[in-house]
């Protein structure tokens, strides 16, 4: 059985140029996703998506490795152990 985990992703976009890629990505980790919310901040240029997240390491890091190799996003997670 592989073990799963509960967890948080911060996502910080600094060029709107990439959202179309993020939200791509996360598409494609759509059965992962258990909540999401994002918000625009006016004032700095940037984008702040945060993600509850529910799976196995390897699905995670890699929705976390797709996001951090995109150019001026940055990508922050914390997980726990549930199974």
């Amino acid at each position: 059985m592989t073990e799963k985990r509960l967890g948080v992703i911060g996502v910080v976009i600094e060029d709107r140029q990439v959202v179309g890629k993020v939200n791509q990505i996360l598409s494609e980790h759509a059965d992962l996703i258990i909540g999401r919310m994002g918000l625009p901040h006016q004032t700095r240029e940037v984008a702040v998506i945060s993600l509850i997240v529910d799976g196995s390491t390897d699905q995670v890091g890699s929705l976390t490795g797709k996001l951090g190799n995109l150019p001026k996003v940055t990508v922050k997670s914390a997980l726990t152990r549930i199974i």
